[in-house]
């Protein structure tokens, strides 16, 4: 499931709807990730966070199936917030779910991965020095990078 939403969510109430009543899930891994005070240095006072709507969703609807065709998951979960966020408040919610503990630790790993590179979000971190864009990471493309399947 995909959800793209301005509000906060509840990380635990998440899980207890995603684990409820399916008696095969053996091993679940959630990943939360947060607003942090500091960037490369630079103090953060708040993050910005904006999509394109219709296009974010299906981006995230694409990295999930993928996920899901990789892994025999019973349940996965994506949730990303947008707009004004402050240093601690939630950014985004990955939760996998399968029978066994492997396949759920690989696809969130999978999941985040992909999400940071893939997934069309723009970030704008305001701090004492003011605002700016901020740009994609190397360390981001190469963790995205060593899932990419070869071509046969």
């Amino acid at each position: 499931m995909i959800r793209v939403q301005e509000q906060a969510f509840d990380a635990g109430a998440e899980l207890a709807k995603l684990k409820a009543g399916n008696t095969a899930i053996g091993g679940t891994v959630m990943f939360l990730g947060s607003v942090r005070d500091l960037s490369d240095g630079a103090d953060v006072r708040a993050m910005t966070l904006e999509h394109y709507a219709g296009m974010t969703e299906m981006a995230l609807a694409d990295i999930e199936a993928e996920a899901q065709r990789r892994w025999p998951l019973d349940a996965s979960l994506i949730i990303h917030r947008y707009g004004r966020l402050e240093p601690g408040d939630d950014i985004v919610l990955v939760i996998t779910a399968s029978a066994h503990r492997e396949a759920a630790f690989a696809a969130c790993h999978f999941l985040i991965d992909w999400l940071k590179t893939k997934a069309p979000f723009w970030k704008l971190e305001e701090g004492t020095a003011g605002a700016e864009w901020v740009a994609a990471k190397d360390s981001d493309d190469e963790a995205s990078a060593r899932w990419e399947q070869p071509r046969v």
